[in-house]
């Protein structure tokens, strides 16, 4: 008779010894609380043990799916069926109704995607010529992450005392996390696999070897924030993404200040025009930043609400058909930190080394996630076709 609401309170209390005791990660915990309170306990807090049906629960999480997504249904189907298996443990129920729930599956929204050795070559000629990533500096950080494989909170959680610039290695022990009300902690890896001795490319150490040459400290971060503390994943993300969407040419950063100029003459604030268009308010701030692509109608439906019609004005005219060509950073867009990643897994993999290599190098555990998400075996293997010839060969099989 007990309300769900108990059994998540003692649910949390569990959990967080097993975070106490290094059996769980504290931003699990954190990912676990986030569900629980937007979406478990309004849907089934006041709801008893006993009238917590399969039927029932299945009928919250498909409006979970519905409202927030597949990813966090199936966080919250799993957290649900840890609840309950408490329950059948103090006798409250007699099987655990999540059981009988069908698994959630949905395709990845954006499945990681390997770079080619062309757009690796675009993306780090990129990232060494673009002032805001040198003042973040990413040209290193990706440089490292693209030799190493390494995760980006396991990149900025490495010590200089875990390097080895002579012999060419790196030592992975730890992450980079956050945590709501802590702030930035090192914590261990995701898993024991996580804990490993990495030998580095010529390539990689030479960027290590300069930094080195810069002054270090021992206890310091290889990649430390501006003042030799931890730098946030989250925020190094952003970075990365702000650097790599879609700026476009010179022509289009041109004519985005062209149109907020025509903007503020007109008397108007972003929020007004987004308003009077039916727009998301940032799409206006992309149109005047240049990190959207532009067209004649969309031009011409922004400038309409200032008065202006396009046609009636060759020079903006011009403008926009000089921002509309293709820029070479619209194709480095689409890469997330993750990319880097399933670059160098695709590396090894084309180099002939075996999964379980690939995993160890990655920090995997199981050797399937490396196979299904991060080895790219698309490519047609023409060794087949020999080995089955030289197989079947007799005529009699035939």
């Amino acid at each position: 008779m007990h309300k769900i609401s108990h059994l998540i309170d003692l649910w949390e209390k569990k959990f967080e010894e097993r975070v106490a005791d290094g059996k769980r990660s504290p931003t699990s915990l954190e990912t676990y609380r986030r569900v629980i309170k937007n979406h478990i306990r309004p849907a089934l807090a006041e709801l008893r043990i006993g009238e917590a049906t399969t039927q029932r629960l299945d009928t919250a999480i498909t409006k979970i799916k519905h409202r927030a997504g597949a990813p966090t249904a199936k966080t919250c189907r799993a957290v649900l069926s840890g609840m309950m298996r408490i329950a059948v443990q103090f006798g409250a129920i007699s099987y655990n109704p999540v059981r009988e729930i069908d698994s959630i599956e949905a395709p990845a929204a954006n499945p990681p995607r390997a770079l080619t050795a062309e757009q690796v070559t675009l993306l780090r000629k990129h990232l060494a010529t673009n002032d805001y990533a040198v003042r973040a500096d990413l040209p290193d950080l990706a440089t490292f992450m693209l030799g190493t494989g390494v995760r980006i909170g396991e990149s900025l959680a490495v010590l200089w005392s875990q390097v080895d610039v002579e012999a060419g290695t790196v030592e992975i022990t730890h992450t980079i996390a956050r945590l709501r009300g802590v702030g930035l902690i090192r914590k261990a890896t995701k898993s024991k696999a996580g804990v490993r001795i990495l030998h580095l490319p010529n390539w990689a150490v030479a960027v290590l070897r300069m930094r080195h040459a810069a002054g270090i400290r021992l206890d310091d971060p290889i990649f430390s924030d501006t003042h030799g503390g931890y730098r946030d994943p989250s925020n190094t993300r952003r970075a990365l993404r702000d650097v790599l969407s879609p700026v476009g040419s010179t022509a289009r950063r041109d004519l985005g200040l062209t149109l907020r100029a025509l903007r503020r003459d007109a008397g108007m604030s972003r929020q007004q025009v987004a308003e009077l268009l039916t727009w998301p308010q940032t799409r206006v701030e992309l149109l005047e930043t240049g990190r959207i692509k532009v067209d004649r109608q969309l031009v011409a439906e922004l400038v309409s609400t200032y008065k202006i019609a396009l046609d009636e004005h060759p020079d903006l005219l011009t403008q926009v058909d000089e921002a509309t060509r293709p820029a070479e950073s619209d194709k480095l867009a689409w890469i997330k930190s993750h990319a880097l990643r399933k670059t160098t897994a695709t590396a090894l993999d084309q180099a002939g080394h075996t999964a379980r290599q690939i995993a160890d190098q990655l920090g995997q555990a199981k050797v399937s996630i490396t196979q299904d998400v991060y080895m790219g075996r698309q490519a047609a293997n023409p060794a087949a076709a020999d080995a089955l010839e030289h197989a079947f060969t007799d005529p009699d099989f035939l």
